[in-house]
């Protein structure tokens, strides 16, 4: 027996395993709740200046989306995946979002997915994996976008938006804090772990609290919401396609996908389902089926959550059943206008809270992703030059950019593109060490 095999937990139910539909259903909700499928979409929505209407149905979008996502990666890979709202295209998706427009940005997401469904039919991609994708470079993908989203965060925290300096700092720095709490206490406290489940929401609950103390929460647009709507395509108008972006776009669509592939190694080693090529490019037209509908119905691309993966330690429970009914509540929950009108009339302040220490929980899960490689120097100048070419996106010169042709303005200014790129290449380029070199050192 090897030592992965003595070390994965033991499950009181398998990927195949029929559980009862009321377990299934209430352990589905779960799964939903440890989600924050609408924290992008805010952070997003409000970044590139969506109306209250238009926001509503963004996130409500995102919901639908997530859901369908997950039932197609369900039926798909025969594995046990929640599909959410990926943050590596975010810094990308606001600058063509408020320079171009939401018509512009939902047109350059549709080229790439439909790219995506090529390539899981090709069946190349699981050759491409095999050679490049390290679990080392999926790291390093990981690491750039918490990093690079850091300044999104902060910005929002401390902008004043209209309301004082004072507002936004205190409720966003109590958000903040509330889920700091919540996370060091789940680790602290044995019987802390529901904390895991609901630190979002009681997040999110403290900090509005304390904006409406301060006169800094208004939640009229919940009363005019109505409870159902159906989700329609193209509800932002035809979407307007821009080559520069459109490629763009292709391209972070990798790195969206090699993501969502370190999560299904991660759902690997929780259930001992080996992840053989044909689940490979079954999961990546899946991959491109989920962000084409997405795209189609006005939403943000979706990978595969490896949160969702790490509760299934904790519940023992890997039935795609219970899989299912997550996604089909996530659908029901794409129909609700008047929560998704709750959700958009949280401050910005606070949802930007919450969301810096989902740029923390990033940071750490990428450091613990590249830490737990085989590590040598060829590897160390690898993550060192790529996580360089990426930060330095945020710092590069204004009038350098301008200089540079239009496309190039795109690519250098999402840090996700420069930074996988380079780790692409350099995996690629960079010879190995003579093996007596490696033992050396």
């Amino acid at each position: 027996m090897s030592q992965q095999e003595t070390t994965r937990p033991k499950l009181a139910a398998g990927p195949d395993a029929k559980t009862p539909w009321p377990q299934s259903i209430a352990l589905g909700l779960q799964h939903v709740l440890a989600m924050d499928s609408y924290i992008l979409p805010l952070v997003l929505g409000a970044s590139i200046g969506l109306g209250n209407a238009d926001l509503t149905y963004f996130v409500q979008m995102s919901f639908f989306a997530c859901g369908v996502a997950t039932l197609l990666q369900c039926a798909l890979m025969k594995l046990p995946i929640v599909q959410g709202p990926s943050y590596v295209p975010l810094g990308a998706m606001r600058m063509i979002g408020s320079t171009m427009g939401i018509a512009t940005l939902l047109g350059s997401l549709i080229p790439g997915a439909i790219l995506m469904v090529a390539l899981g039919a090709s069946k190349l991609y699981s050759k491409f994996i095999r050679r490049v994708i390290t679990p080392m470079i999926g790291g390093i993908i990981i690491l750039i976008v918490g990093l690079t989203l850091v300044p999104t965060a902060i910005s929002g925290i401390f902008d004043s938006g209209g309301y004082g300096l004072t507002i936004n700092a205190v409720s966003g720095c109590v958000a903040f804090g509330v889920m700091l709490v919540c996370t060091v206490l789940q680790y602290a406290l044995r019987r802390a772990g529901v904390l895991h489940l609901f630190s979002v929401i009681i997040s999110l609950a403290a900090g509005t609290a304390v904006a409406w103390t301060m006169g800094d929460a208004d939640f009229s647009a919940v009363a005019q919401a109505s409870w159902f709507s159906l989700p329609m395509p193209f509800h932002f108008g035809v979407p307007r396609f821009d080559l520069g972006t459109c490629v763009l776009m292709a391209v972070i669509y990798l790195f969206v996908l090699i993501e969502s592939t370190g999560t299904w190694f991660v759902i690997q080693d929780v259930t001992g389902e080996e992840l053989t090529d044909q689940r490979v490019n079954r999961g990546t037209l899946g991959f491109g089926l989920g962000n084409l509908i997405s795209a189609l119905f006005g939403s943000t691309p979706v990978t595969g959550y490896s949160s969702n993966a790490g509760l299934i330690p904790l519940t023992k429970i890997a039935s795609r059943r219970v899989f299912v009914c997550a996604g089909a509540i996530l659908v029901a929950l794409g129909f609700c206008p008047k929560l998704m009108a709750v959700v958009i009339s949280l401050p910005v302040a606070v949802v930007d809270g919450v969301f810096a220490m989902v740029c923390v929980t990033l940071i750490s899960a990428g450091m613990r992703i590249i830490r737990s490689s085989a590590f040598d120097d060829r590897d160390s100048l690898i993550v060192g030059i790529s996580v360089l070419c990426g930060v330095a996106t945020m710092v590069f010169p204004a009038d350098a950019m301008a200089a540079a042709p239009q496309f190039l303005q795109y690519f250098l200014a999402s840090g996700v593109a420069v930074g996988g790129a380079a780790a692409i290449l350099l995996q690629l380029l960079l010879p190995h060490p003579p093996a007596d070199h490696t033992d050396a050192s």
